[in-house]
């Protein structure tokens, strides 16, 4: 199962508004167990972002790296890294 640190986590907790209707998780632990639950990935980079949604068979055909980023699922940690969610 994926380890999920808590920059990864503030990060989820903090702007989870951004892909849900209402807040799924109050603390760490809760955030932890909901990305596990909905297999989140962490990448650490843009590119490995696109690769991501290649993979999963999403068309990201002429969307620019902007674009990418400000996909509902995608929460940039603020690190280098991104937290990909699938809701």
């Amino acid at each position: 199962m994926p380890e999920f640190d808590s920059a990864v986590l503030q990060c989820f907790l903090k702007n989870q508004l951004q892909l849900f209707p209402e807040r799924v998780a109050e603390s760490e632990e809760e955030a932890e167990e909901f990305l596990e639950d909905c297999m989140a990935v962490v990448v650490n980079s843009v590119k490995e972002v696109w690769e991501y949604f290649d993979e999963a068979g999403i068309d990201m055909e002429g969307a620019g790296e902007d674009e990418i980023l400000e996909a509902q699922e995608v929460f940039e940690v603020g690190d280098g890294r991104y937290l990909i969610v699938e809701g």
